[in-house]
């Protein structure tokens, strides 16, 4: 596991989180995902650290109202968000990510504009 650090555009948000270097990415096709770039790296709530923004996020939600999309209220970037389909963990946006800790990406793409039936075939978080 390595630590990565990451944030918005402007800094006002930061965070780290522990993930591998090798990182195993999920590209969605959905109508937010594919808007914003939102390029997915799940991980488990005890692997993410709020360092700073937490007075400059605001939250979106669209549809059913579960997911909550954080956003900084100063760049309007979403560096990551709650996501419906892990509930337990984030969904950091590997764009967001400061890239001398990352060692690769491998991209899986994801069919978000069939969610329903498709959000089953998600790996699960990881530690």
């Amino acid at each position: 596991m390595t630590t990565h650090s990451g944030g918005c555009h402007c800094g006002a948000v930061r965070f780290e989180i522990e993930a591998p270097a090798q990182i195993e990415a999920v590209r969605c096709n959905c109508s937010i995902c594919v808007m914003s770039g939102f390029l997915h790296l799940f991980v488990s709530r005890a692997n993410f650290r709020l360092l700073m923004g937490d007075d400059a996020i605001t939250t979106y939600t669209f549809n059913s109202g579960v997911a909550q999309h954080y956003f900084c209220m100063h760049c309007g970037v979403k560096s990551y968000y709650l996501p419906r389909s892990h509930p337990d963990g984030l969904s950091i946006n590997v764009n967001c990510l400061n890239p001398k800790t990352i060692e690769s990406i491998v991209e899986t793409p994801f069919d978000g504009q069939n969610w329903e039936q498709k959000v089953s075939e998600l790996s699960p978080l990881s530690d």
